[in-house]
């Protein structure tokens, strides 16, 4: 199968980037207005998913690439569908349960759950750089969710947690398929296989709606998949590594768009902890960049 062209032209990647982050804390709004205003979770999650396997279809048949769609990993295609699935439902629980900029301080906890799923599932050995990172981010999280006497919900915080622990355990998942997958081809059957038991539930949870919530609906669906562009066209001209440091911009967005929609601005404690989960993530990032020099180096000098 043909690998998507790639450009490098890192400042282009980093700007696609960072709209990224934008476009989905964006979408983040959506999702925590139509779920105020009655919505149920299982149908917010269905016309989120639908739409991208028709666009995706229509994209590639105009292109003449339909072909690209095509997979002898359907099994592997499907378990990280029903991992995603969980962790959208988690991740978009996290946003219906705490203010956005918390749900999405508590999302960078993904890096630090990855460094432990390394460990575990894949035996990668982990230095002292790693794992003081992990428990500074930790660290962090403690700060922001003050246990037992803090303003945010105990729910709401393990929810976000196991939001991030999932999009860990996704993102081995997406490294693995894309040895030999298409990013799109990721893309169009983990909604595929996941808009599946979404419509079987659907007919228990669907109400009427307003056009107020249809519109919600559909700004969800535009700026989620929007979003999904956006994130593989940055892959496009730039490395995950250099691009990966767009992603913490989404606290920034997040906290304006809470404070502007919602009228919600941040406490004290979550000024505090935030960076140091932003800082834990960013020491991944940096680390994890310098063993990829040396192993790129290593086979050079082979």
């Amino acid at each position: 199968m043909a690998e998507p062209i790639r450009y490098h032209r890192p400042q282009m990647a980093l700007l696609i980037r960072l709209g990224a982050a934008l476009v989905l804390s964006i979408m983040l709004v959506f999702v925590k207005l139509v779920t105020q205003s009655g919505v149920s979770l299982t149908e917010t999650l269905f016309w989120r998913q639908l739409p991208t396997v028709p666009i995706l279809l229509a994209w590639f048949a105009a292109r003449g690439q339909l072909s690209t769609l095509g997979s002898t990993r359907l099994k592997a295609h499907g378990g990280r569908a029903m991992t995603g699935l969980m962790g959208m439902f988690l991740n978009f629980g996290a946003v219906t349960l705490l203010p956005l900029a918390e749900a999405t301080t508590f999302n960078f906890t993904s890096a630090i759950w990855a460094v432990i799923l390394s460990a575990q599932l894949l035996h990668e050995r982990i230095g002292v750089w790693r794992w003081a990172a992990v428990l500074l981010g930790f660290a962090g999280v403690l700060v922001i969710a003050q246990p037992g006497g803090g303003h945010i919900p105990l729910l709401g915080a393990a929810v976000a947690l196991g939001a991030a622990f999932m999009i860990a355990l996704i993102s081995i998942q997406i490294r693995d398929l894309a040895q030999t997958e298409h990013p799109l081809t990721i893309v169009f059957w983990f909604a595929a296989f996941s808009v599946v038991p979404l419509a079987i539930a659907l007919p228990f949870v669907i109400v009427p709606h307003t056009l107020y919530q249809w519109s919600l609906l559909g700004g969800l669906a535009l700026f989620g998949l929007l979003g999904q562009f956006l994130l593989t066209a940055a892959l496009r001209f730039g490395a995950v590594a250099s691009v990966i440091v767009m992603d913490y911009s989404s606290l920034i967005w997040a906290t304006l768009l809470g404070w502007w929609v919602f009228d919600l601005l941040p406490p004290h404690t979550t000024w505090l902890g935030a960076p140091l989960v932003v800082g834990a993530g960013l020491l991944i990032a940096w680390r994890e960049h310098c063993l990829s020099l040396q192993k790129a180096r290593a086979m050079v000098g082979e």
